[in-house]
């Protein structure tokens, strides 16, 4: 249990990066990404958000509306002036992407834009393949910076490659991105704060440069990440047998939510529901932004003692097998 180095573990990164960029990626031969071992994906925000206000001071950044709502906070507290951009949209529940695309058009030339890798938090709603290229192709244009947070890599789909598509798109454009890495959910490593932040940059001396500011920042602020984590990051990332039983829980947590979504729409439609509920199989991740109002989520939990936040976001990890017709007739009373 000693101390790792103020950037963490060299192990646990390059395991990392490899998940993130791609097991055979150019960028990590060529040594081009700084990398550092980071509080989860908070404090990989957290520490970008201080490196963009050390060596940008004059810089903002734009955050999707809605978002997590600690990505304001992190912002806030490193003092770097905020905007917004569109992102989800209420009446289809779904992805507001002509305003999404005329708020990066809009912004000025070379700004900072926080994305949301997969699985968006808290609306469940990601851009298709097609639309992340038209977003990658918009960046180009206007030199924006993307910023993703990807804390549910492998609990989108099941799949940490197809998770990634996002950022892979980018990269094949030739963008200079950074990314905060989470391992709290996709490994449940919650209270141990594994995480990893990355920046790709120009040439290796850039990369050595930025790694070396990041390592200067984190120093005073918690000396060095804690070990066991990454420790465990690691042990599991680099042995091929481990790294596939992995995979395959991965898979089964994201496969089982999936499955929830399903009979949860099922189950509403067969009560003869008049109102949509395509949203709750079209969204994905742990989260479903239902639609309902903060007066009917009050009926939920003072009527059948269901509780969620009052923009009608559902946790949808918690909904089973034995939970979903109850919960679904409960909704259905309510909206109907």
């Amino acid at each position: 249990m000693e101390y790792l180095p103020m950037g963490g573990s060299i192990h646990m990164i390059e395991e990392s990066l490899k998940l993130a960029y791609g097991e055979d990626s150019e960028f990590i031969k060529d040594k081009r990404i700084a990398a550092v071992q980071a509080l989860s994906g908070t404090g990989a925000c957290r520490l970008f958000a201080d490196f963009q206000k050390r060596f940008l001071p004059d810089s903002q950044i734009y955050i999707p509306t809605p978002t997590w709502s600690n990505h304001h906070n992190i912002w806030r507290d490193a003092q770097v002036p905020q905007r917004t951009f569109s992102y989800y949209h209420p009446e289809s529940r779904g992805l507001d992407f002509a305003g999404l695309m005329d708020d990066i058009k809009n912004a000025p030339n070379g700004s900072f834009f926080l994305l949301h890798a997969c699985a968006h938090n808290p609306t469940g709603v990601d851009p298709t393949e097609e639309q992340w290229r038209e977003i990658s192709y918009q960046f180009k244009l206007k030199n924006h910076f993307p910023f993703f947070d990807m804390a549910y890599q492998g609990f989108a789909s099941g799949d940490p490659e197809r998770d990634a598509k996002a950022i892979r798109i980018f990269l094949e454009d030739g963008h200079q991105i950074g990314c905060a890495q989470s391992y709290a959910k996709n490994m449940g490593l919650y209270g141990q704060r594994a995480g990893c932040l990355s920046i790709l940059c120009e040439d290796e001396m850039q990369a050595v440069a930025v790694k070396s500011q990041l390592q200067q920042i984190a120093r005073p602020m918690y000396s060095n990440p804690p070990v066991h984590g990454a420790l465990v990051v690691s042990i599991i990332l680099s042995d091929p047998e481990l790294k596939n039983v992995w995979l395959g829980e991965v898979k089964g947590m994201a496969d089982r939510i999936i499955g929830m979504r399903k009979a949860l729409r099922e189950n509403l439609e067969k009560l003869g529901s008049p109102l949509s509920w395509e949203h709750v199989t079209n969204q994905i991740g742990m989260f479903c932004y239902s639609g309902m109002t903060p007066e009917q989520v009050d009926r939920l939990t003072s009527e059948y003692h269901i509780y969620m936040t009052r923009n009608g976001r559902i946790s949808m990890a918690g909904v089973t097998t034995g939970n979903v017709a109850y919960l679904a007739n409960a909704i259905h009373d309510v909206t109907k």
